[in-house]
Order: structure tokens, then sequence, then C-alpha cells
């Protein structure tokens, strides 16, 4: 499945293949448990807070022009990077967005000044607030199309990205800009995504090594399509008749597979990413774990357990406040006010 959406190019991203590097998996458990988990590889320490958001928001695109204002239809928790940008969340209804680098996405420009424009920053969060399912979502990339404009950030880093949505049901949907194309790629099938190559090009070079066999062996290193095929074999042959307790554990055991480890050098490679911090969102108990890379614990976000009702406050996790947390942190959540977009 293809759809053409009209993109700003803002920037080509910089670095080689192992420069920027995220990787994501979907564990199929039983009785309709769906877990995605994501790694955030960055060369340097990414600050990244947690948010709540309740339904009934006004929100925008863009802070003038010609872009799109919404009410938000349901809550979610975000990962909010530097405070200005969305980078991944889960809304109400199990619906999960992340965001992943892919070296070489060009977007085109807008082709006329009635075309709505979104800012990056807020581009997960207009899915979130809006949508229940992979099907909702394609359905409304097929019809619209759209202008992205972003800021750079993190002295000047400019970001290509790609993106994943996966349901309560396990569906998933896959965006990714080619030669000012948008590729829309859904199935429940599509269960890793790392970072370039294209995505058909990953999936024929994990065709590859499905036909040596990852018992016998698989790529070592930290470039993404090995991570790509080592994920998609672990996933692919970890139990799936688990209790939920050894589900989550090992989705984080497949992504400790594929991180990067701090501090890790390569020759050749000075913008090498490390593995800041990684998350698992259980669609279906709307549960959102996180944990940063230099702790020891991993803490999680109930959403079934918080107001999102229309009018409730929006509620923040300060990361670099709090950094021994551990279990559910409901409580520790305080009033905020929200974010403010890097537009």
């Amino acid at each position: 499945m293809k759809n053409r959406v009209s993109i700003f190019l803002f920037a080509l991203l910089l670095g080689c293949s192992t420069a920027m590097a995220c990787s994501r998996v979907v564990f199929l458990g039983q009785d309709g448990l769906t877990l995605v988990g994501r790694t955030l590889d960055w060369r340097t320490p990414i600050p990244t807070n947690l948010y709540v958001y309740p339904r009934g928001m006004q929100k925008q695109g863009m802070p003038e022009g010609n872009t799109y204002h919404w009410k938000s239809k349901y809550g979610s928790v975000l990962a909010v990077s530097y405070d200005g940008g969305v980078t991944e969340g889960m809304n109400e209804r199990g619906l999960v967005m992340n965001a992943l680098f892919c070296k070489g996405s060009i977007y085109r420009t807008a082709t006329n000044d009635k075309m709505h424009a979104m800012s990056l920053a807020v581009l997960v969060s207009y899915f979130l607030d809006n949508f229940e399912t992979v099907d909702e979502v394609a359905a409304w990339l097929n019809k619209n199309e759209f202008a992205i404009y972003g800021q750079t950030f993190d002295e000047g880093t400019t970001a290509a990205l790609h993106w994943a949505v996966t349901d309560r049901s396990g569906n998933t949907l896959i965006m990714e800009f080619q030669n000012g194309q948008l590729d829309v790629y859904v199935s429940r099938d599509y269960r890793v995504l790392t970072n370039d190559p294209p995505f058909p090009q990953m999936l024929a070079i994990n065709n590859y090594w499905r036909q040596i066999g990852g018992a016998n062996m698989l790529p070592g290193t930290v470039r993404s399509p090995d991570r790509f095929a080592r994920a998609s074999f672990f996933i692919e042959h970890v139990p799936t008749n688990v209790n939920y307790k050894e589900a989550a554990a090992e989705v984080l055991s497949v992504l400790n597979n594929v991180a990067v480890p701090l501090g890790y050098e390569l020759e050749g490679s000075p913008n090498l990413s490390s593995t800041q911090w990684r998350s698992v969102a259980d669609t279906k108990n709307l549960i959102y774990y996180f944990g940063l890379s230099y702790q020891f614990s991993v803490f999680n976000i109930n959403l079934s357990m918080l107001n999102l009702n229309e009018g409730a406050p929006v509620l923040k996790m300060d990361t670099s406040q709090n950094t021994d947390l551990h279990g559910c942190i409901n409580d520790v959540l305080v009033p905020s006010q929200p974010f403010k977009p890097m537009w």
C-alpha cells in the first residue's frame, strides 16, 4: 500500500549508517497481548520527559499559517525530547506511535499555499489524539496531503525520520519517505523497525538471514540491518505462551540484544549513537514502561488509572529530577503546563 504526502524538506540527516540508531519490536502474545518495545539511541544524552495529556485539548500543528487545528479525542502518554518534540507515545485506545531515524528520508515541498502544514514536534500527537486503529490512520493518510516543518536540535542536528504505528490488535503501519514520496506499509507481520536502508530493502536483507537461519548465525554489529535481523529472529522465536511478567521481560531482553552499549566507540564513526533509554508500551492494559540506560530500574505509567477526562490537568514526570524510580509512578506525576513545541 502506497500513499503520497507532500512534505517540506527541512534537512537531510548527516552521518553514517551507524550514527543514528534506534530499534523497535512488536511482541504478539496470548489473549490479545501486544507489547511494543523500542530503544532510543543517540550520540549524546537526550533529555526526555514524560507527559500525560487528557482528552479534549485544543491543539494546532503550527503557530500560524495554514495548519491543522484539532480537539484531542483521546488522552495519551508522551515521551518528549528536549521538552520540545514528541518522540513517541501511546493513547488510551492502545494506539502506539514511534519515530525513528531513517537516513536519506526526503520530504516534498508544499505545492501551494492552501496545503496544511504540520510541525515534526507535534506530528506523533496528532495521530495519537485522533485515531484508534491502524486502519483509521491509513485511511486518513490516503486522503490528506500536508507539509512538515521542523527545527534543528542538539547543536544543529536535523532529523530525517520514519514512523511506525501499532494498534491494540497488533496491526502495524510503517510510514517512510523516499524520493519525495511517502510509502505506507501495513501488516501484522511487520514486527521490527530500525533505521536505514528503506523498509523494502531491509526486508530483503532480513530474508537473506532467514535463509541462513538465526540458530546458526546472526549478524552481530550495531549497524541497522544487523540489528533488524537480530531483533526479527528473537522476537519471532521467544515463547508467547508465557505470563505477563515473562512477556514484558522477553521484550526488554530483545531490546537489550540490539542496544548499543554506553560509551561504545567505533573508528570512523564519530557520531555513533548509544542507547539512551528504552520503553515498552502495553496496548492491552495501557501501561507504558520506561527506563534510562544509566539506571538499573524500569518504571511505568498506568494510563487506565489516571484521569484523562476533558479539563483534567496535564501531568509531567521530569526524568532529570527523578533518578531512582521503579514500579508504577502515577503518584509521582505532577500537574504541568503543556510542553512548548519546537516549531
